[in-house]
């Protein structure tokens, strides 16, 4: 499992987590990302749009479902010369009404499970340092650290590599630490908002942040991604697929750290019993 976490919008979160999920499919992982933001602020029912697969909507909340289901209902993201990945979105026009989409990350994990991949992206919309200040005024467990202590998950943070964004990752980064969250298989992602030479700024803030994360890794600007977004995978630059791949390792490497390889097997949901018609 890895929850794809920003602090603040604009981080590059979907556009990592779609990265990633395409490196570990080539690596030869069964892999899905779980959309679990609200359909009209998410990117990814533009990057599936014509597949008539069902999506969330497809799945009933208040049922059992079976693995068929699952992943009839996930969409397919692929491109001339990689192998297909999956997404569940809520795919429907913009006009249908909004889904009750679950909060907590254990029903995600779960549904996860019943479609049997091996490996989950999940995209996440809350901002984390928001959450975790949040749930500790309130008594409670957030989102942030419910997403961190699913089983094997190496959370991967996102942030812009500017001033403002490696000040809101730093401040994300305490928010963490004082909370005991796992940073030591915390991954955490620049992505360059331009070409050339990063500012002073951002590489001094992720010398800093190499002491205290599992690793850190720079995207580069890429302009097709600017201009089109993530349809056309096939069409990103060389040194784009490159940091892909790097985090892709450093993924891996984070949760062979933790837990050795290869990986356990993770944890299953019970099946429910069947119940006779009465």
């Amino acid at each position: 499992m890895t929850p794809v976490m920003a602090a603040t919008g604009g981080s590059g979160r979907s556009t990592v987590a779609d990265l990633l999920a395409e490196r570990m499919a080539t690596a030869g992982a069964d892999t899905v990302v779980l959309d679990t933001a609200p359909r009209l602020s998410s990117p990814w029912p533009s990057w599936t749009v014509g597949q008539q697969t069902g999506g969330l909507a497809a799945l009933p909340p208040d049922r059992p479902l079976t693995r068929s289901q699952v992943r009839r209902a996930a969409a397919v993201r692929s491109d001339a010369g990689t192998p297909g990945w999956q997404v569940l979105t809520d795919g429907r026009d913009w006009h249908s009404p909004p889904l009750a989409l679950p909060h907590a990350p254990a029903a995600w994990l779960q549904l996860a499970a019943v479609g049997g991949w091996q490996c989950v992206v999940a995209d996440t919309p809350h901002p984390v340092s928001h959450d975790i200040l949040e749930s500790r005024c309130a008594g409670r467990i957030g989102r942030t650290r419910s997403w961190c202590e699913l089983s094997y998950a190496v959370p991967v943070l996102c942030a812009s590599a500017t001033a403002g964004g490696v000040q809101a990752l730093q401040q994300a980064v305490m928010a963490l630490h004082a909370d005991g969250m796992p940073l030591q298989r915390t991954v955490v992602v620049l992505t360059a908002q331009t070409d050339g030479r990063l500012p002073a700024v951002v590489r001094a803030g992720a010398t800093m942040l190499s002491a205290r994360a599992a690793a850190v890794v720079h995207l580069p600007y890429d302009p097709h991604i600017r201009t089109h977004g993530l349809r056309t995978v096939s069409r990103l630059r060389a040194r784009t697929r490159q940091a892909a791949g790097l985090l892709c390792q450093e993924v891996l490497a984070a949760a062979g750290a933790s837990w050795g390889t290869p990986l356990p097997d993770a944890p299953r949901p019970a099946p429910l019993a069947v119940v006779p018609p009465s």
